[in-house]
């Protein structure tokens, strides 16, 4: 039987990636996300990465597109698809876009949202979600501080109830759109310590007390903006409380499934794309006479990193198709990224190590989907707060 890698070297297009919850919906969607970024993203992707962010007009595009809010309700602005349209929208904004930092950046709001639709009013959905979805507002989630990380329960930021405000506080950092975010799902401490006492508010861009630092410089997602917040006395509506108070640690913890599914997601992605970049220089890329893949090496290299990319893949679709069940997985969900998170900081390496000198070279795309892997094993929850979940769950 003829191999993906002979297909390929012969000069066949590489079959397009699927999961095994896709159908017709899902291949519809593909196709449209692939013209939208092929379009409105790939031809700008390196300027972008090297700007260190892309037009803001692109939310509005994307939301012309019926992007932004493929998985949200439809009563709500939304295009009332599944969590499993919004993980191969986004593959396909890096396989045809080929740049994760704007995928990142334009897809923020799939962790800032989330807490709201779970535990907001109508009134707080139509104020926060809707512009949102229409492209008109970026979202963002603040969680991470300087001095906890992966750490939730040790949050600092604090918000004290005042009449009708909470006056919070406290610092963020490493926020994704976090420099011109509109709306921010901010976790705060209104109670004891520990999980118990987290709330979380929605706080608004131009709130007084509420400062935006300067973007932070990263080693990968160059076009994804990424910085510090800080909460100096900022008074916060009351009427901004998501849910009840000191409840808003377990809508963290829901959406830290998804969010984990989505990073493996991306991971798969950026593995497959770097796969397919390789197999097109080894096609093209003449060694002593011969194309590299003509050498049994660089083929059984290749036949290594596509048996990883399609062990992660199913790992990871396993975890989304019991997740839309409504199972309670986190230890699946734990176990798809850290698979994915090895899986895809392997296939990046031997991308570079294929394409030899030029794999060090930033007119290379593989060189920054090297760097762009890198967070995948921190981002989330770290690798080793992962296996702490799978531990305490037995896996499942």
């Amino acid at each position: 039987m003829e191999s993906s890698v002979e297909r390929e070297s012969a000069g066949a297009q590489p079959a397009r990636p699927q999961y095994l919850f896709e159908d017709d919906t899902h291949a519809q969607l593909r196709a449209s996300v692939r013209r939208f970024a092929e379009r409105h993203i790939r031809p700008h992707a390196s300027e972008w990465e090297e700007a260190g962010e892309f037009p803001r007009d692109l939310y509005v595009e994307a939301a012309k597109a019926e992007m932004i809010g493929i998985a949200y309700p439809a009563e709500d602005g939304g295009g009332g698809g599944s969590f499993g349209h919004a993980l191969v929208a986004g593959e396909e904004l890096v396989l045809a876009g080929h740049s994760v930092g704007t995928c990142v950046s334009l897809n923020s709001h799939g962790i800032a949202l989330p807490p709201i639709f779970r535990l907001g009013t109508t009134e707080q959905r139509q104020r926060f979600c809707q512009p949102v979805l229409r492209g008109e507002k970026i979202a963002a989630l603040a969680i991470t501080e300087p001095s906890g990380g992966s750490d939730v329960a040790r949050l600092r930021t604090t918000a004290r109830r005042d009449g009708d405000s909470y006056v919070v506080n406290g610092a963020k950092t490493f926020i994704t759109s976090g420099h011109r975010g509109d709306i921010f799902t901010t976790a705060v401490r209104t109670g004891t310590e520990g999980y118990g006492g987290i709330s979380l508010l929605v706080i608004e861009r131009g709130t007084p007390g509420f400062t935006i630092g300067k973007k932070l410089k990263k080693m990968g997602w160059w076009a994804s903006d990424t910085a510090e917040l800080s909460f100096e006395d900022c008074r916060v509506p009351r009427e901004n409380l998501l849910g009840e108070e000191n409840q808003g640690f377990y809508a963290i913890l829901a959406n830290f499934a998804s969010e984990r599914l989505f990073l493996a997601g991306q991971c798969v992605t950026i593995a497959q794309l770097a796969y397919q970049e390789s197999v097109r220089y080894a096609r093209d890329r003449a060694v002593f006479g011969k194309s590299l893949m003509a050498h049994q090496v660089t083929r059984h290299k290749l036949a290594d990193m596509a048996s990883r990319i399609a062990a992660a893949r199913a790992i990871t679709a396993e975890a989304v198709i019991r997740t839309m069940r409504d199972e309670q997985v986190p230890g699946l969900c734990a176990m798809a990224k850290n698979t994915a998170t090895d899986m895809v900081a392997h296939v990046c390496d031997q991308a570079v190590q294929l394409h030899g000198g030029n794999g060090y070279m930033r007119e290379y795309l593989v060189e920054r989907l090297y760097r762009d892997a890198r967070l995948y094993a921190i981002g989330g929850g770290t690798r080793e707060i992962m296996n702490e979940i799978i531990s305490k769950t037995e896996g499942y």
